[in-house]
């Protein structure tokens, strides 16, 4: 057993003397917190595929930011504002369901962003875009991070219940007097810029699975809300730790990685969650079944 807690510790620590490691870590820990907390809302809603196509759409802000010298977060905050509303007027605006619209504005604007870049002359490296470069981030980056996730976790608790009513019953949100209108670009506001702090630590195409699987796994294992915070901050940050460090002992890509971790736990709480896990629900089944007729 010494032996086991031997290794488990020197496995945890040995990372640790990096200075890399260190800062890989706190972003692990605040991209991992704002991700989970955003993640319940967008499950809740129905956004998932919201997620996603703001995610694509960053890229060309990023790429027009890098050609004009300006910090890439504030092209990328910008292009996913533009792809958000770009997606609302659409539907406005024509026969075309929702989901529909995304797909055409996320895959023209993702490939708008590939375009521009292969005429780019820049250091810029399309991959770390695309899927994060943790262990490359310097001060500076976790700085920007840091304010990108404290203000969306600030402004996620200060109208927590609004956005509550509004993800779970938007119809009901209307009739109570909340402003829905705002309450549903606010809400897509506290997307772009949490796209926007995922970027460095899992890139632009696995930012959506940091914005859906927390919050899916926390929907799985409980019915309470507050409950489902928790446990998606929980299962999101330990994911993004473990993550990172498995990603030094096996000199793999640190993303991927958290996201395999991510999808491991989802599997298993499909499987095994007490209420609404595959297996729970076989067995209330076959228990319905087998019970006599009244």
């Amino acid at each position: 057993m010494s032996g086991v807690t031997g290794f488990l510790m020197d496995w945890i620590m040995a990372p640790m003397s990096y200075p890399f490691m260190q800062r890989a870590l706190v972003i692990a820990l605040l991209v991992g917190a704002v991700c989970a907390v955003l993640s319940c809302y967008l499950v809740l809603r129905g956004w998932s595929l919201m997620g996603d196509a703001i995610s694509h759409g960053v890229l060309p802000g990023i790429v027009i930011a890098a050609m004009a010298g300006i910090p890439l977060a504030i092209g990328a905050f910008a292009a996913g504002l533009s792809c958000a509303a770009l997606t609302g007027y659409l539907k406005e605006n024509s026969r075309l369901k929702e989901d529909t619209v995304m797909g055409i504005v996320f895959s023209g604007m993702f490939a708008l962003g590939i375009v521009l870049f292969a005429r780019m002359q820049t250091d810029l490296h399309l991959t770390h875009i695309l899927f994060g470069n943790m262990l490359g981030v310097d001060g500076e980056d976790l700085l920007e991070m840091g304010i990108i996730a404290g203000v969306t976790l600030l402004l996620v608790l200060v109208k927590r219940r609004d956005l509550l009513l509004y993800c779970f019953d938007p119809s009901h949100a209307r009739v109570a007097g909340l402003p829905v209108r705002v309450l549903h670009y606010g809400l897509l506001v506290l997307l772009s810029l949490t796209v926007v702090a995922a970027l460095k630590a899992v890139g632009i195409i696995l930012a959506v699975a940091m914005l859906v699987a927390p919050g899916a796994i926390a929907y799985l294992l409980t019915d309470r809300f507050e409950r489902m915070l928790a446990i998606a901050t929980a299962v999101a940050t330990g994911a993004c730790v473990a993550g990172t460090l498995l990603s030094y002992h096996i000199d793999g890509a640190t993303g991927p990685c958290i996201v395999l971790i991510q999808a491991g736990v989802f599997i298993l709480a499909f499987l095994f969650a007490p209420k609404r896990g595959m297996l729970a629900l076989r067995g209330a089944a076959a228990a319905a079944e087998a019970a006599p007729a009244h």
